[in-house]
């Protein structure tokens, strides 16, 4: 078991991290009053009968399973169910879900009645290590990515590394992607492989990681874009593939890409490309895509909150543990980094550990 502070803007919570806490879950949130359950088909198939039995009084908001659901015509339908279930100024949201049910959930919670209380339960190993941590929560529109959102910290977060069991392999592959973000941002001091041998113990120390960063800036206005790494290129692709390369795929080739984009404009040696192309390739992630036009990836990212003004603003690589942000980087050399998506598709599989 672990427990993380955060401390906040507007107070602390904890993250806590414990196997099977899920079964004791109505001992860590308040359900004393209304308090709504938001989460997808899928997981209500595998987890609504067992949360029932911990949490009876508890309202269900079941969505469809899907990034390309995490919209504004989705989050119109929660609220009349937050209203319809009594849901007040007093009462939780439960996020119980990955990325897209903690996102728009949180947008929920942080826009009914001008705020409610918010508890991210993930059940993905990207959503442990990263969407559930921070307070960045929101929505899509068609022309991309977050575009809609808000900061809405959580009154606590709970992780249940069991919760993984059920995880299909392909979803743990998308969680590994923000794990050597991590790595590569903070330096976890051990090879990848080792660093995951307890898992419970990996997924403390990677969102200990997220943790120092957005307690010194909550808000992005400095070293929290280094958690961007890979998600300027990342954004484009699930965009113009319309969401059909998951989140965790597209941050892997992104990682690869601005790494390839770091040794091109000098800012580190060939070597750590080929160190970060090898975790992303181990993970069982891809390192190229094929299909997708590199001059509508391009324009895609100026359609990333991420964008000042004109100016397209990177997170490169000086070495592993030494990001830097980069703005002003030439049109031929963003494009010819583009460009080699298209070399032959390499990836491969791996055991969780």
């Amino acid at each position: 078991m672990a427990t993380l502070p955060v401390k906040t803007p507007t107070g602390r919570y904890e993250i806590i991290i414990q196997r099977g806490i899920l079964d004791d879950i109505s001992a860590q949130v308040d359900i004393t009053c209304p308090h709504v359950v938001v989460t997808n088909t899928t997981l209500a198939g595998l987890y609504q009968t067992k949360l029932k039995t911990a949490l009876p009084q508890a309202t269900w908001v079941v969505l469809p399973d899907g990034e390309r659901y995490k919209t504004l015509d989705t989050l119109r339908s929660v609220y009349p169910q937050f209203l319809a279930a009594g849901l007040d100024r007093s009462g939780v949201v439960i996020a119980f879900g990955g990325g897209v049910i903690i996102d728009l959930a949180g947008f929920a919670a942080a826009t009914f009645m001008r705020g409610v209380r918010f508890v991210p339960v993930p059940t993905s190993l990207l959503a442990m290590v990263d969407a559930s941590v921070g307070g960045k929560v929101g929505v899509d529109l068609p022309e991309g990515k977050n575009l809609v959102g808000a900061f809405k910290q959580p009154e606590r977060v709970l992780i249940d590394p069991n919760v993984l069991q059920t995880l299909p392999e392909a979803e743990y592959q998308n969680g590994m992607a923000e794990v050597i973000k991590h790595h590569l941002i903070a330096n976890f001091g051990v090879p990848l492989s080792v660093f995951m041998q307890d898992l419970e113990q990996a997924i403390a120390q990677a969102v200990q990681v997220k943790v120092n960063i957005v307690e010194q800036d909550p808000f992005e206005r400095g070293i929290r874009m280094y958690l961007n790494l890979g998600h300027t290129f990342a954004h484009a692709i699930e965009q113009v593939s319309q969401y059909r390369i998951p989140h965790g795929r597209a941050v892997g080739v992104g990682l690869r890409l601005a790494a390839e984009l770091s040794f091109q404009e000098g800012w580190c040696h060939r070597n750590l490309v080929d160190q970060v192309t090898g975790w992303v390739r181990d993970a069982g992630l891809p390192t190229h895509l094929n299909g997708l036009d590199a001059h509508h990836l391009y324009a895609a990212m100026f359609r990333d909150k991420k964008k000042t003004a004109n100016t397209l603003r990177f997170v490169l690589l000086k070495d592993i543990g030494q990001p830097v942000i980069v703005e002003g980087v030439d049109k031929s050399s963003v494009i010819q980094v583009w460009e080699t998506l298209h070399d032959a598709a390499v990836s491969s599989t791996r055991t969780k550990p």
